[in-house]
């Protein structure tokens, strides 16, 4: 048996590892984590959040995709009520700034939409991005610039996804003006507010996006959108028609 096959699988190696696959159960579970995964507004229980369950999730985000291995990101833990407070009315402000811009039946649907759990959820966390990380130049960054922001929303799908497996909600609140939170949580300027979560376990999830089935919008069918070697050429993979024929 080679040397890293018997290496603790905890500790990190500098030689690459057998690719195996998962087997059925584990592989099972990751796609139950990715298709069950939900926004969740107003489900939030009291229960709060134990330390070291947090750790795993917060270690699943820092396991995230990283650009130049750049990892970009830090993790503001908000608990303080107070705090919360402030947070929630920033999103106020800005969520009635948003329900105008919704006309007829549009807006009403709006206005009655929870679209957030700030003050509900046990646990906020927000994930922002140090755009000065790394130096001015960093591989794989040195033509795409906002790769840091895609490395940190990569952090985000993974604690999300974390979360899942364990039982707790997220739900991302979007719908305020990052200089508003920026004095509040004391974000450097050299850091972007990438997301804002609600953290904390729920009662119930819904069976599909909640937008869904409150009849905001629909998933769109996935063979719309997937092409075969240029934009617009259906794929044969999910039906299209053969670039063949």
């Amino acid at each position: 048996m080679s040397s890293v096959l018997q290496q603790d699988p905890m500790k990190p190696s500098d030689e690459p590892r057998p690719a195996d696959a998962f087997g059925e159960a584990d592989r099972a579970a990751v796609y139950r984590a990715i298709e069950t995964r939900r926004d969740v507004r107003d489900e939030f229980l009291p229960r709060p959040v134990p330390d070291e369950v947090l750790r795993r999730l917060l270690s699943a985000a820092h396991h995230a995709p990283s650009v130049g291995l750049m990892q970009p990101w830090n993790f503001i833990l908000v608990r303080s009520p107070q705090t919360k407070a402030l947070v929630h009315d920033a999103f106020a402000r800005c969520n009635a700034e948003a329900a105008g811009m919704f006309e007829g039946e549009r807006g009403a649907l709006y206005r009655r939409l929870k679209l957030e759990g700030i003050l509900k959820a046990p646990l906020n966390i927000c994930v922002t991005c140090d755009r000065a990380r790394g130096g001015p130049v960093v591989l794989g960054r040195t033509h795409q610039r906002d790769t840091d922001l895609y490395s940190a929303v990569c952090a985000v799908q993974n604690l999300w996804l974390a979360a899942r497996a364990e039982g707790i909600g997220i739900g991302w609140v979007s719908i305020f003006d990052p200089d508003d939170l920026r004095p509040i949580l004391g974000v450097p300027q050299e850091a972007v507010i990438v997301a804002y979560l609600c953290v904390g376990y729920v009662d119930r999830l819904f069976d599909r996006p909640e937008l869904e089935a409150r009849r905001w919008g629909q998933r769109l069918d996935l063979a719309s959108l997937v092409f075969d070697d240029h934009w617009g050429q259906p794929s044969a993979v999910l039906g299209g028609a053969s670039s063949d024929v």
